[in-house]
């Protein structure tokens, strides 16, 4: 029922700031040295609860995934991280269409948004898109110099 999937949304979005809450204290990281990332339904979480936080992440990163409820995004935004959406153009299980959905009530609501559409893609990630995402990790974090190694 739509009750229970606001139900598990939220309890889910409790879990991932906990565990972002307490990666921060554990490892003692700044808010602007943690990106979050996701696939799928990662991805689905990753926006809501990015956008939802105090303090801003570096970024999110979203592969092949959509955002929910984008009518609440504008009242119930906190902070505004960068964010890059992918998505393979051959995906069945999530539609390609959800990235530019995404991306427009994104742009509305005040984010930076970029997005790459992954060619010949399945619901996965191909090895263009991980390259795009690496790269703007890189800038985001302020680790251009650094290797894949």
């Amino acid at each position: 029922s739509e009750e229970e999937s606001e139900d598990g949304l939220r309890h889910a979005a409790a879990d991932l700031n906990a565990f972002l809450d307490g990666l921060m204290v554990d490892e003692d990281l700044l808010p602007e040295q943690v990106m979050v990332l996701g696939f799928s339904q990662g991805t689905m979480m990753s926006l809501q609860v990015a956008a939802r936080r105090a303090d801003p992440v570096a970024g999110v990163v979203g592969f092949s995934g959509r955002l929910l409820a984008p009518e609440r995004l504008e009242d119930e935004v906190v902070s505004r991280p960068p964010i890059l959406l992918l998505h393979g153009d051959q995906d069945p299980v999530v539609s390609p269409d959800s990235l530019p959905a995404a991306a427009n009530a994104l742009t509305a609501a005040g984010f930076e948004v970029f997005a790459h559409i992954m060619k010949g893609t399945e619901h996965g990630i191909a090895p263009d898109g991980l390259s795009v995402a690496l790269a703007f990790m890189r800038d985001k974090l302020g680790l251009e110099g650094e290797s894949d190694d």
